[in-house]
């Protein structure tokens, strides 16, 4: 029987926004640990998020960059799960609605330039961050990166060798 490799990427675009992607909360980096948190991207009852449009904006240039085909309806879900970093127990992504589909982008490696397809594109927010070398036989929970803006780009399995997935 013989294999043939198959790879398919998601990466993920922190947006550089001032906000968040659903609060006002600010987006330094390196600012102190647990500085720029709020009741919303702490999850906390009766918050309301607010989306940022500066992020959909960016996101849309993104999607266009790439030859996507932008939606005029996408949808926000919650995915539950358990992180220590995700102080809500759920990140607010988009999954069966993206915000954009089917785009294309041309990727030069091992001498010669492939298409890969974009499979989709959609807005989601980022988790905080564990440290685990400040506390000893502990970690640390820094939520600032909590809520800012990602894009997640998603490639159909067009890629065939670990040199085009690292291109």
């Amino acid at each position: 029987m013989t294999w043939e490799l198959v790879i398919g990427l998601e990466v993920h675009v922190q947006l550089r926004t001032a906000e968040k992607l659903f609060c006002p909360d600010g987006t330094a980096f390196g600012a102190e640990p647990n500085s720029q948190v709020c009741p919303v991207c702490l999850g906390l009852p009766g918050a309301l998020p607010v989306l940022n449009g500066e992020a959909v904006d960016l996101a849309i240039i993104a999607a266009l960059g790439l030859a996507c085909q932008v939606h005029e309806v996408s949808v926000f879900a919650r995915k539950s799960y358990f992180y220590p970093d995700l102080p809500k127990g759920y990140q607010i992504t988009q999954f069966s609605e993206p915000l954009a589909t089917g785009g294309i982008v041309s990727v030069r490696s091992d001498g010669d330039t492939r298409p890969i397809r974009i499979r989709r594109i959609h807005l989601e927010e980022d988790a905080g961050k564990s440290i685990h070398d400040r506390v000893p036989d502990g970690t640390a929970v820094d939520l600032n990166r909590t809520g800012t803006p990602l894009i997640e780009i998603v490639t159909e399995p067009d890629l065939r060798t670990p040199a085009q997935a690292r291109t």
